[in-house]
């Protein structure tokens, strides 16, 4: 016992060097590309001193500096997962979740390969759960961020419109927001504000807002904002009318949830039973179960049972989730 936890141990240390020392590597002949482009060390063409100028600022040179933030570019994941990121508020990076990623994936499976008696499959499917952690902790804050903005947008929606009506200006009524309410909604009309305070035009800041939040009911304010400065109207009605809208859509989408949660509890129930089933045989009769244990044939047969008992689960809560 002692022996694998070492080798464990040693296997894990060997890892994260390694890995430190190819990104040291990298960010250090990043920063000499950096200090020659300062220092104007390098040759270049006449043609391509006079067309171009040196980029002192890059965006996102940190991140360009991590090997796996240089992977993802390559094949284009970083921007998907970038806007995953801020979706959720948080202020991570790409390359830094892959990386974690794959330390609690390679932690997870040396654990489950040198400590339990489980074959490969058992590994590589922990390995798989272990590195899809960060991930799936990202898309609940996500989630979470979004459902409370979705709460809060009727209320502000309607302080809007007071506020128009009080004399306000639009973009006046957008500061007057984020100060009266609190996180997630205060900070993205915050954002926004400033946005279009430093110069960037309302309509592009407003449209930023609605890829930072994709929301039905931001997608329709957005339009309505939009298309009352375009053709004119009473913006504080149609406001009003839309924080109406969105509060019945509320109302029937809890109707839906009442009517469809003994679908939801049957897809819990019809998902635990033969896992219950299978942990109940092994504690009653471990010999008839330690097929599915010592066998390689029945480590096979296990995973594969236990996958088409999640796909199976993903199937029924698709069934019951409607829309509104």
């Amino acid at each position: 016992m002692i022996l694998i936890l070492v080798l464990f141990l040693l296997t894990m240390t060997l890892t994260a060097g390694t890995y430190l020392l190819v990104n040291r590597s990298l960010l250090n002949r990043e920063t000499a590309k950096v200090r020659d482009r300062l220092t104007d060390s390098t040759p270049r063409a006449a043609s391509a001193s006079a067309s171009t100028s040196p980029s002192l600022f890059l965006p996102d040179s940190k991140e360009k500096s991590h090997l796996l933030g240089r992977l993802l570019q390559k094949f284009d994941l970083d921007q998907g997962m970038r806007e995953l990121i801020e979706q959720a508020g948080l202020g991570w990076a790409p390359g830094q979740v892959c990386m974690v990623s794959l330390l609690l994936g390679l932690a997870a499976f040396n654990a489950a390969w040198y400590l339990t008696p489980f074959g490969p499959l058992f590994s590589a499917g922990a390995a798989a759960l272990a590195g899809a952690l960060p991930i799936l902790y990202i898309r609940r804050t996500r989630k979470k961020r979004i459902a409370a903005f979705e709460a809060q947008f009727p209320d502000s929606l309607q302080f809007i419109a007071r506020a128009m009506r009080a004399g306000h200006a639009f973009s006046v009524s957008l500061e007057m927001v984020h100060q009266e309410f609190e996180d997630p909604l205060g900070a993205e009309f915050r954002r926004t504000f400033e946005e279009q305070n430093l110069g960037l035009p309302i309509d592009t800041a407003l449209q930023k807002l609605s890829l930072r939040l994709p929301l039905m009911d931001v997608q329709f304010f957005v339009a309505a904002v939009l298309l009352q400065k375009r053709t004119g109207g009473n913006l504080a009605e149609i406001l009003d009318k839309l924080s109406g809208l969105i509060r019945e859509r509320f109302k029937l989408r809890g109707q839906i949830r009442t009517i469809s949660a003994h679908g939801r509890l049957s897809s819990l129930v019809l998902t635990a039973i033969p896992m219950g089933v299978a942990v109940m045989m092994y504690m009653v009769h471990p010999e008839h179960m330690k097929f599915f244990v010592d066998n390689e044939m029945g480590q096979w047969m296990a995973g594969l049972a236990l996958g088409l008992q999640v796909m199976g689960f993903f199937i029924m809560r698709q069934i019951v989730k409607i829309e509104v």
